[in-house]
């Protein structure tokens, strides 16, 4: 059993502890942690049998610690990661690995040498519709993919309020981008390939503190092109949608694959919904064990934000940027 520490004890921290904690079949226990408010999370880690730490110096030094898990703003991923490296512990992070592609490498480059597992929470991978739809590209049954459309929206900046790191331009630099588009940035990556280039519009229309729209025209490596938005203050919102030129296949929420062929009859397939926070946790506690690799390539994960950052250099210029 993996012992670990949740590091950033917000709610989404909570989340993931909760995903796994007391779960015999889950290979990741969670012993230790550290929090920016101790004094709000004491109650909770106590319940879950967590100790509290001062600090994440204190857990990186803690030897019963094993591996940390990363809930913490999005602009000290880089550094906490680089950190748990040289201490010897594994590491899971949530999106966004990192804010720049330097800083990914940089990342990438200080666990390898280390030698321990680095693992990246774009958890819409465990998705069975995904692993479907991976199968179903993989058979050719799509023909040729020529096009995609990627949405991902949400309430998010609804709670938002000055002073919250999310609502800090920082922090969350084209708005919904580092909470929510970023996961479907890799979906698209996991399902098209590489991005060649993209164009950017992204604006507070709504919002007083970071922006709640964002909308990008791409083009993959393939030759295949895409369209993609997310929206900060809306209804909860999935969809992505592969036209090929014998059939399409979309994902419509996260549990229902719709596919239209050319010729002959389509189908509405309905799967299970699943924890996909303890599917990637404990994804994660087996690549430790040394069984499978983590079913996201650290490659996969650079460019996700070599995407994001040509999307901040295309939003901020107006005009196509490549993606490095």
């Amino acid at each position: 059993m993996l012992q670990a520490a949740i590091v950033g004890m917000g709610r989404w921290g909570q989340v993931l502890v909760e995903s796994v904690q007391g779960r015999n079949d889950a290979g990741l226990r969670f012993v230790a942690g550290a929090t920016r408010t101790p004094a709000k999370a004491a109650a909770w880690a106590a319940a879950k049998g967590i100790r509290l730490l001062p600090d994440y110096a204190a857990v990186l030094a803690d030897p019963e610690v094993q591996a940390v898990v990363l809930a913490t703003p999005h602009s000290q991923h880089a550094e906490q990661i680089i950190a748990a490296a040289a201490a010897g512990k594994h590491v899971f992070v949530e999106k966004p690995f990192t804010l720049s592609k330097a800083s990914a490498e940089a990342a990438v480059a200080a666990c390898a040498k280390a030698g321990v597992v680095l693992a990246l929470g774009h958890n819409r991978r465990f998705l069975p519709a995904t692993l479907e739809m991976k199968r179903l590209l993989a058979e050719g049954a799509l023909g040729t993919v020529t096009h995609a459309e990627g949405h991902i929206s949400g309430p998010g900046a609804f709670e938002w309020q000055e002073g919250m790191w999310r609502a800090d331009r920082e922090e969350s630099p084209l708005g919904g981008m580092g909470a929510m588009g970023i996961h479907m940035i890799d979906m698209l990556i996991n399902l098209m390939g590489p991005f060649a280039a993209v164009k950017v519009e992204s604006f507070a229309r709504l919002s007083s503190h970071v922006d709640d729209t964002t909308a990008m025209l791409a083009r993959f490596v393939s030759g295949a092109t895409c369209n993609f938005a997310t929206l900060s203050l809306s209804p909860r919102y999935w969809r992505v949608a592969l036209f090929g030129t014998a059939a399409i296949l979309e994902m419509r929420g996260q549990e229902q694959l719709v596919f239209t062929p050319l010729k002959g009859q389509g189908w509405i397939r309905d799967f299970p919904k699943t924890d996909i926070e303890a599917a990637e946790l404990a994804a994660f506690a087996a690549a430790v064990a040394g069984g499978p690799a983590y079913p996201l390539p650290l490659e996969d994960a650079v460019h996700g934000i070599a995407v994001f950052d040509a999307m901040k250099g295309a939003a901020a210029s107006g005009s196509s940027h490549a993606v490095g």
